[in-house]
């Protein structure tokens, strides 16, 4: 069971909504789905849009293609039917829309992609209102030590675990192994390099020769490839879309479209910096970071990139699970001083985060920014197995004190 399935089960149950699950390729959602319709006996109530007898009944049978497959019933006592990669479909919003409209009484439906299920789908009948979505991401290590994988917890819950709870067991060794193989789960439980290699190459061709085949109309499948050589080496870093211009030789527009479209197929993410009410702030560079980091060789970097990947999942949790309205961000002024991470809650300052791989002193940017962002936690966080210490209203904790709970 991941993180996301008692949400998908207590919405069927409770509000009679239709499931978005969206997230990377090979992040799960597949396995998710089918054990979902495992649980009602209902595995045959699974439609793959890349598979061609499947495309063909939707096609031909679009308002009762899942009555011939003789699935079980959910919870609610409405048959539960996945419909997976759907998002491939040109009009597969109208189609949604039609068919909840229509059976939404009758049907437990969750809809399952990797793309944002957004992608380049322009007007057209909206979905509002029919359906909740929940984002599947790889694993992190919180969950990855919980045998329930039940990790997302209300805000209070987890900073009180943080700052006071002991570490569950096997925390050092669980986030060496996610260091080494990255949060998903192929290669995660595996724990082979030679079929982490094996799945890197995989992962990339299907998002890169398939992916934006089928989802963009973008043809410069070897400039884009260029583009990902070159960003490893600006992870941590405010990126400049004009520098990566000029080393690609294309229009500025065309690097930022196609960093957006590999954002909306999470293979990567972006997060934009904080200048609210602040003088002298960066207003217009943004960071980017993988799903991936262990396409990333620079320990530094590397290490940021991991905490981005948990609090990236952390913050689309609290979203998706209702806790509150919440936002990722760094900050950084004109002097150069610099925080890797700022939470939000409703745009107001909440948790300030710097990483670090060893310390031997709190950060003087954190302490700068912490004394006029005055948000409710400042943490440096510390690759190095160090103690947790607390200094006035900041933090040093190690990173395995500080992910065990994501």
């Amino acid at each position: 069971m991941r993180y996301v399935t008692p949400a998908i089960e207590r919405l069927f149950r409770a509000e009679k909504r239709m499931a978005l699950l969206a997230g990377p390729r090979q992040v799960g959602k597949t396995t998710l789905a089918q054990s979902l319709l495992e649980k009602v006996g209902a595995t045959s109530n699974y439609f793959n849009w890349d598979n061609d007898t499947h495309r063909r009944a939707i096609l031909k049978n679009p308002e009762s293609f899942w009555m011939t497959a003789g699935g079980g019933q959910g919870s609610s006592g409405r048959i539960r039917v996945v419909l997976d990669e759907i998002h491939k479909y040109p009009r597969w919003k109208r189609f949604l829309k039609g068919l909840f409209d229509v059976h939404g009484r009758e049907l437990e439906l969750l809809v399952t992609g990797s793309g944002r299920l957004d992608i380049y789908q322009k007007g057209g009948d909206s979905l509002f209102g029919r359906y909740a979505l929940y984002r599947l991401h790889p694993f992190t290590l919180g969950e990855l030590l919980r045998a329930d994988r039940a990790s997302v917890v209300p805000p209070e819950t987890f900073w009180k675990s943080v700052l006071e709870k002991t570490p569950p067991a096997g925390v050092s060794d669980g986030l060496l192994t996610l260091e080494r193989f990255s949060g998903f789960p192929e290669p995660l439980f595996a724990g082979s390099e030679e079929l982490l290699r094996r799945w890197k190459q995989e992962h990339h061709r299907l998002i890169i020769r398939e992916d934006l085949r089928d989802l963009t109309r973008i043809r410069e499948i070897g400039l884009i490839e260029s583009l990902l050589t070159l960003l490893p080496e600006r992870i941590g870093s405010p990126l400049s879309i004009n520098s990566l211009r000029e080393d690609l030789n294309v229009a500025f527009d065309t690097v930022q479209n196609w960093l957006r479209t590999l954002e909306r197929l999470y293979y990567l993410f972006e997060i934009r910096p904080y200048a609210h009410r602040m003088a002298r702030a960066l207003r217009r560079e943004g960071k980017v970071y993988f799903y991936d980091f262990t396409e990333i060789e620079t320990p530094g970097p590397r290490f940021e990139n991991l905490v981005a990947v948990h609090l990236r999942k952390l913050v689309d949790a609290w979203n998706d699970w209702g806790y509150g309205d919440f936002e990722l961000h760094y900050v950084r002024n004109k002097e150069k001083k610099e925080t890797d991470f700022l939470v939000t809650e409703s745009r107001k300052p909440y948790a300030l985060i710097e990483t670090k791989l060893s310390t031997g002193a709190m950060d003087r940017s954190l302490v700068y920014f912490h004394e006029r962002l005055k948000p409710r936690f400042a943490i440096q966080v510390v690759r190095e197995r160090i103690r947790a210490q607390r200094q006035g209203a900041l933090w040093l904790l190690p990173a395995h004190q500080f992910l065990a709970w994501i």
